[in-house]
């Protein structure tokens, strides 16, 4: 396995137990990285990065891979008009992550946002990006939820 990474590394530093699990570093789809590691596409989250008319700073949505964003109950629960998905080169300008690789672990600093599908409470682990392509990390949802201060939003249909 390659270094240890930012993510890892505060996973640690709170104790959280974490799998980090490896898969072919050119794929950035959710579902197919899940198809690969052979686990069901509601176990995998993706990350995406969302920005709000108004919002003095872009914020992190992360939904299962299978499911789509629904920008109107995603602006409802941001508390905000208007929101859009950033393209994937203003993503990654912003988080400074590559689009495949972007994680709120590798955020938090930056103090945004993050929120959190509201099925993923039903499960006990969910796999997330670990902040590069290629990687992802397995971990207890209610640990991440807490680590990354995410709140829980019911934003996304099948």
């Amino acid at each position: 396995m390659a270094t240890k990474l930012n993510s890892m590394r505060l996973l640690e530093t709170h104790n959280i137990p974490y799998e980090a699990v490896e898969y072919p570093s050119d794929m950035r789809d959710a579902e197919q990285i899940a198809e690969v590691l052979g686990v069901p596409p509601h176990l995998v989250y993706k990350t995406l990065v969302i920005e709000a008319e108004g919002a003095r700073k872009p914020a992190l949505i992360m939904l299962a891979a299978h499911r789509t964003l629904d920008l109107k109950r995603m602006a409802a629960a941001m508390g905000v008009k208007k929101a859009s998905m950033a393209t994937h080169k203003d993503a990654e300008q912003l988080t400074g992550l590559q689009v495949g690789g972007i994680s709120a672990l590798m955020l938090v600093q930056k103090h945004w946002d993050v929120y959190l599908d509201q099925p993923a409470t039903a499960l006990e682990h969910i796999l997330i990006s670990a902040g590069q392509r290629g990687l992802d990390l397995r971990v207890p949802t209610a640990a991440l939820v807490q680590v990354v201060h995410a709140k829980i939003a019911d934003v996304s249909r099948d």
